[in-house]
């Protein structure tokens, strides 16, 4: 968002409290307050010489009674009400002591990204319900490596393991190949509810019928707007190439490599400090890459990101 050097912004925590069943918490405002009766969720301004966590916590236990205990932090995003500008710094809190409390006189609702039942929610919080409604595993297809029925047979056992979002990504087969797998990948994974995104063109992934585009950092760059379909992400290894996403608007970036691969020996890396970096005060859910395996998704939380995108670690 495009802000006047002027603009006065408002640092504000902000608790993603997630149930192990992925739901999260809501809070109505009450009334007294801008947007009273509208939905949120819950935290508050960082005051001088605060840290966002700290005020992370200190929030949560006035408004909650709740004493967190484990927060990661997830998305940065500024957004401009007719009353204030603010920098809505969220964590996902998946550990806390205590039952939440209406201090404040607050209604409370645990809900799910893709069924939110209570309304109006803050304007601000439209991306984060979408952002929330990725899983935090994406598996990168090996199809032609492990050979396609090979494949088709892994892809089977990670979908019935809770897989739900899936990358095809096949350098080496042909336009028609490529489809051809996209519509197998796509029947194995809708019977799990799960989302296919196409490595390539936007054309071809409409084509194929998947659930949207993952675009190369090179057509990433050479993009002047969102494409126009349902889901788009796209693969980032620096910050020119993060801000231009977050320009787009897109839904999600897979960042790295982060760790030394099979695939490439001998690259360079970000490290688990690099990616610290990169994803402070990012504003969209980054997936770390390179290396990763089902082992590393806390650390990758702790380091900021949303989840890991895996090749072999997936399947």
């Amino acid at each position: 968002m495009a802000l006047d050097a002027a603009t006065k912004i408002t640092d504000v925590a902000v608790a993603v409290i997630t149930r192990p069943d992925g739901s999260f918490l809501l809070a109505r405002r009450p009334e007294g307050k801008p947007y009273a009766g509208y939905w949120e969720f819950p935290g508050g301004k960082v005051e001088p010489n605060e840290s966002v966590r700290a005020a992370l916590a200190r929030e949560i236990k006035e408004e909650l009674g709740l004493e967190v205990t484990r927060a990661y932090p997830w998305v940065t995003q500024v957004f401009a009400y007719p009353h204030a500008t603010v920098k809505l710094h969220f964590y996902r809190v998946t550990g806390w002591q205590g039952e939440p409390y209406p201090h404040e006189g607050q209604l409370f609702s645990w809900e799910r990204a893709e069924s939110v039942s209570v309304t109006p929610v803050l304007p601000a919080n439209g991306p984060i319900l979408r952002g929330l409604s990725l899983p935090p595993v994406m598996g990168v297809t090996q199809a032609a490596e492990l050979g396609m029925e090979t494949f088709l047979a892994r892809l089977e056992v990670a979908l019935s393991k809770g897989l739900r979002l899936i990358q095809v990504r096949e350098k080496t087969l042909s336009e028609t190949e490529l489809l051809a797998l996209a519509h197998r990948v796509s029947e194995r994974a809708h019977a799990y509810g799960a989302r296919v995104l196409l490595n390539g063109t936007p054309a071809l992934a409409q084509h194929a019928g998947v659930d949207g585009v993952h675009l190369t950092a090179g057509r990433l760059m050479q993009a002047e707007s969102r494409p126009d379909v349902a889901w788009c992400g796209a693969s980032c290894h620096d910050r020119q190439e993060l801000a231009h996403a977050a320009q787009l608007q897109l839904d999600y970036v897979v960042l790295g490599p982060v760790l030394p691969t099979d695939s490439h020996p001998g690259a360079s890396t970000l490290a688990w400090e690099g990616l610290r970096q990169l994803t402070h005060d990012y504003p969209l859910p980054v997936y770390a890459i390179g290396g990763m395996q089902p082992a590393h998704l806390e650390t990758a939380w702790e380091h900021g990101a949303h989840g890991v995108a895996m090749l072999r670690g997936a399947w």
